[in-house]
């Protein structure tokens, strides 16, 4: 009996069927419907055409790889994107105009600013520029979600590093404005890699000087920034006081995104408070949602404005993410929410944008620099995938020329 009873329990085949499993957990579930699968549709309907070219320039700068090779695209000398760990680092391998009188023929331009004379706490930002041109090596020009190929649909340059003059920020400044006045005037749109936050000023009254129009920033950090001055000059704590002295840069379009923590001097809350600016906390953009602080964000900026600049800090990302800074601090942004709505406010156009603090000497594994390559392709892809990269030409009605 006990034999039996046994063989009747057993899974053996042909004694006992398997149990059928009825899965009806997602019943409507259409997998045409997901964004991964449009996302694969979009990609369908991309030009190969720039990289195509790419891989002929390649074979006729670098001479055709070795005989034994089977994929005859392979240069013998590394030229272009491939392989992602060889080749001269310029931003995400752009090519490198060494005359900057060129730079117009670009659609958007690189410019490095190795300064970190503003900081008051831990310096190495004059680094940054380097380590996200280094770490943007890792990256491709075509974005999976977005349906984007830069590389077809855009043409950007890496003009270099501005020359900051070291233990001298006046002059820096200086120096600062007057690359970014060449850049934006040449109608490729300026991109800025920091260096500490001080640059925020003198990057914005570069643009302002070439335009009779009315300009609001979007701001990313942890940090008020807009007090008059820390330690008697104008550092990275004072950017948004001097550009929002400029004429055409009113502290009403200045939209400030994550301000909170335990750093934030009083003296740019009270500077804040004074002038009106737009303060939402982390508290605040939780609450109403990524989406709605975009609109938020966007209504506020551009009221009777007609362009926008981006201020991105890396700070304001949670500095379990980003340890490669200078005054890192808990309970910011997740990537993922920074990003999100770095993208939102982004596919309105940009007149410029800048990414700072990053600091390689306090980095881990290249982390801290590789959110600050994120943070420029997302604004780029985000304006190509909405049209509006370019949109920034038309308020350039008073250029530089040097």
């Amino acid at each position: 009996m006990m034999f039996a009873q046994r063989a009747r329990l057993s899974r053996k085949a042909g004694i006992r069927p398997p149990p059928q499993r009825a899965r009806n957990h997602h019943p409507d579930f259409d997998k045409l419907a997901t964004e991964g699968w449009k996302a694969l549709e979009a990609e369908g309907r991309l030009s190969e055409k720039g990289w195509r070219k790419e891989q002929q320039w390649a074979l006729d700068m670098g001479l055709p790889g070795a005989e034994c090779l089977t994929d005859k695209t392979i240069p013998t000398f590394s030229r272009g994107q491939l392989p992602h760990f060889a080749g001269i680092n310029t931003f995400m391998k752009a090519p490198y105009v060494e005359n900057v009188r060129d730079v117009g023929k670009y659609d958007a331009a690189i410019i490095g600013i190795p300064f970190d004379t503003g900081t008051t706490y831990r310096p190495g930002t004059r680094f940054g520029p380097q380590g996200i041109r280094r770490i943007s090596a890792l990256y491709q020009p075509y974005n999976y979600e977005l349906g984007v190929d830069l590389r077809e649909q855009m043409t950007l340059c890496d003009v270099g590093d501005v020359f900051t003059i070291p233990a001298n920020l006046e002059k820096s400044f200086d120096q600062i404005t007057r690359g970014v006045a060449h850049v934006a005037s040449s109608g490729a749109l300026p991109l800025m890699l920091g260096g500490d936050h001080a640059i925020g000023f003198p990057c914005v009254r570069g643009i302002a000087q070439c335009t009779s129009k009315r300009i609001g920033i979007i701001h990313f950090d942890r940090h008020i920034d807009i007090q008059e001055k820390d330690l008697d000059e104008r550092m990275h704590t004072t950017p948004w006081y001097w550009a929002t002295n400029l004429p055409n840069v009113p502290a009403s379009n200045l939209v400030q995104l994550g301000i909170g923590g335990w750093q934030v001097p009083r003296a740019g809350v009270q500077e804040a408070r004074k002038r009106g600016t737009n303060v939402l906390t982390i508290a605040d953009i939780e609450k109403i949602g990524l989406e709605k602080t975009a609109e938020i964000a966007l209504d506020l900026a551009w009221k009777d404005a007609d362009a926008v600049y981006i201020s991105f800090d890396v700070d304001s990302i949670d500095c379990g993410f980003v340890p490669g800074t200078g005054w890192p601090e808990p309970g910011g942004f997740l990537p993922r929410e920074a990003l999100k709505l770095l993208g939102l406010v982004a596919a309105e156009g940009l007149c410029g944008l800048e990414v700072v603090e990053v600091s390689p000497p306090y980095d881990t594994s290249d982390i801290t620099a590789l959110i600050g390559v994120r943070v420029v392709v997302e604004a780029i892809g985000s304006m190509v995938a909405h049209g509006k990269l370019g949109a920034h030409k038309r308020i350039i009605d008073k250029p530089v020329k040097y």
